[in-house]
């Protein structure tokens, strides 16, 4: 059959037979073991699906999973989603019915129900819709109250008791129930969760989240009938290439040609530029007072969605609520949600955190603390803050966040690209320069796709940026000891332009020695001496320096300080490692363009008004750039033990 074709050809066709085969088989598999895992959740537990009447007369659907073994009470655990609770019909099965197959194979009673106006329930969906104190109108703590209080007293079986989670969107309802709680509400853990809308995921400090373009549908349209489908669809891409995509977009303005006046989310974004009266109230943040039942928040460092609301959650839950029975905090090494599902090794993006990282915090932390407050077994946990070290691959516990013993200190940006403790001196360069074109933007990855939820690029090699003439570093001498940073971050810029207008982004890396090996799990093509792992990064909207509600231009030319957080770390850099800064002003398509120009809404602006502009990063003894940080000591927490680490 051979006879006449090259040995390439051969090897073509016999690859493309195997992948036809073995896809397939595969794919079998896979389906076997959802058949295998409904079939051992159906036997272990009986569905039934409710809609409920809230206090307004509308109702919501509800699918309750109660355990078959009825010689106990159980508990109820309940999720709140936007996404679905399918499949639908008190037959169908859901191959995932709780936070992890731990708790599953616990006995709990599992709750899922969709939100106003979603999918199976009536209503009118509000993103992020505003809290209201007291009992009218309604929201999203009162849409729970009456939940719990119909669970409760109608669900055969349980014990009086209910906790509550999500992750993403479904963390923001947990969230959002805390506020005025249900007395039978007595174990939350809000993870990944949305906080305020204008610094998770659609704005970060004024800068719109253009990734997040493409998702625009899945929050911008009202139902007209209940649903078991999706009702909204995705714009067509030209390209996948999201660089190029974005580009040939051009301004925001043109979006109008895919998104009209009836989808209602992309008409708010665009006529709420600053942060007014419509954001403020859709935040969570300033009701969350009077708490005081046990709250365990999630996150990941290197979630690229919802990074601000875990930690802004905890710090506000911290300071207000002198009465909460327990406020836990546990930041690991995941990315959006990864806590839920389990693999060895953990390798996020090219870097390599352990073993079952995932499996371990399931077991250890997230079950026993729905059992301690739910059915009152084990004890209370032992932390308040468990973050895992990302440069150590380590967790550590602390009795708060951040760390009592770690000390602020200040990073200097000095004249030929160092990064230092002491002040720059008399005599240095007093600034560093580069040019800013928005018409050729700093790609955010170095990878070439279209993706609407980025991940990657939150730990991904830097040394693609640091080559481009428009990204500016300054580093560390090597390192003679252990570093560890742990808390939050803060720059504070003193800069300049030619233009009117400016967005700044800060990263702050960890540079590999050009001596390291790659390790058993480093992925095929990379090379990690030499690596420039980011660590943490973050944008700012220079027109909001003084105000993120009242937008101001820049004055050409004039030295302005610019100062704004970076989210936390918990990172050691190694003996023999440089920190690094780089600055650059561009950073697509992860975030929209600045012109450059101060316009009133860069949502309106026009195609001339994108323009190159001059911008220096002053570093002089009178006017310097600095990052403020805090240092903890090598000994610094407690080191937590367990089976998460590589064999």
């Amino acid at each position: 059959m051979f006879a006449s074709v090259s040995k390439l050809t051969r090897f073509a066709i016999l690859t493309a037979v195997a992948v036809q085969v073995l896809i397939p088989r595969a794919r079998s598999a896979q389906q076997s073991d959802r058949e295998e895992r409904i079939a051992e959740l159906s036997e272990r537990y009986e569905k039934s699906e409710h809609r409920v009447a809230m206090r307004d007369g509308t109702t919501l659907y509800m699918a309750v999973y109660v355990p078959r073994d009825r010689t106990e009470e159980h508990p109820i655990l309940l999720k709140r989603t936007p996404y679905s609770c399918r499949p639908y019909g008190a037959e169908q099965m859901s191959l995932m019915i709780g936070p992890s197959r731990t708790l599953e194979d616990d006995t709990f009673i599992f709750v899922c129900q969709d939100v106003r106006g979603r999918y199976m329930s009536e209503g009118e969906f509000d993103n992020m819709r505003p809290h209201v104190p007291g009992e009218l109108p309604i929201d999203e703590s009162s849409d729970t109250w009456d939940t719990v209080e119909w669970l409760v007293n109608n669900v055969p079986g349980n014990n009086g008791k209910v906790g509550m989670w999500g992750i993403s969107y479904p963390g923001f309802y947990a969230a959002a129930a805390l506020p005025e709680a249900h007395p039978a509400l007595v174990a939350s853990s809000p993870q990944a969760p949305i906080s305020d809308f204008y610094f998770d995921d659609f704005h970060h400090h004024g800068a719109y989240t253009l990734a997040y373009w493409f998702i625009t549908p899945v929050f911008g349209y009202q139902q007209d009938s209940l649903n078991t489908g999706n009702w909204f669809s995705f714009p067509a891409r030209s390209s996948r290439d999201g660089y190029k995509f974005y580009m040939d977009l051009g301004p925001l303005k043109n979006s109008d040609s895919y998104y009209g006046e009836d989808n209602f989310f992309w008409t708010d974004l665009v006529e709420h530029p600053n942060y007014d009266e419509f954001w403020q109230e859709r935040s969570i943040l300033p009701h969350l007072t009077g708490v005081d039942h046990a709250v365990l928040t999630v996150g990941g460092w290197y979630d690229a969605e919802d990074l601000f609301g875990p930690l802004n959650i905890y710090r506000k839950l911290e300071r207000e609520n002198p009465g909460i029975a327990y406020n836990g905090l546990v930041m690991g090494p995941w990315g959006h949600g990864d806590w839920a599902r389990s693999r060895s090794p953990h390798v996020i993006g090219d870097i390599d955190y352990g073993g079952d990282i995932s499996g371990w915090y399931q077991r250890e932390v997230e079950a026993p603390f729905f059992r301690y407050w739910l059915k009152g077994e084990g004890s209370p946990p032992e932390f308040e803050a468990l973050t895992f070290d990302t440069g150590r691959k380590e967790w550590r516990s602390f009795p708060a966040w951040p760390p009592a013993e770690a000390t602020s200190r200040t990073l200097h940006l000095r004249d030929g690209e160092l990064l230092s403790w002491d002040p720059p001196e008399s005599g240095e360069a007093e600034f560093t320069t580069y040019v800013s074109d928005p018409n050729e933007p700093v790609p955010y990855t170095e990878d070439v796709r279209f993706v609407f939820t980025p991940r990657r690029y939150m730990n991904e090699d830097q040394r693609f940026a640091e080559r481009r003439p428009d990204v500016i570093e300054f580093q560390t001498e090597l390192l003679e000891e252990d570093l560890t940073l742990a808390g939050d971050i803060l720059a504070r810029l003193m800069v300049s332009t030619t233009g009117t207008d400016a967005d700044w982004v800060v990263k702050l890396i960890d540079v590999y020695p050009d001596s390291l090996q790659n390790g058993e799990n480093t992925p095929d093509g990379v090379v990690l001496g030499g690596y420039q792992q980011m660590v943490r990064s973050e944008i700012f909207r220079g027109r909001f320096r003084d105000s993120y509600e009242v937008p101001k231009p820049f004055e050409p030319g004039r030295v302005t300080k610019v100062e704004f957080p970076l989210q936390d770390v918990l990172h050691t850099f190694k003996a023999g490692h440089r920190l690094m800064v780089q600055i650059q002003s561009t950073w697509f398509p992860l975030f929209d363009r600045n012109p450059q120009t101060f316009v009133p809404n860069i949502f309106k602006a026009d195609e001339a008004d994108f323009v190159a502009a001059d911008h220096r990063v002053w570093h002089s003894p009178d006017s310097g750039s600095t990052l403020e940080v805090r240092v903890a000591p090598a000994a610094a927490g407690r080191l937590v033990e367990g089976d998460y680490r590589s064999e």
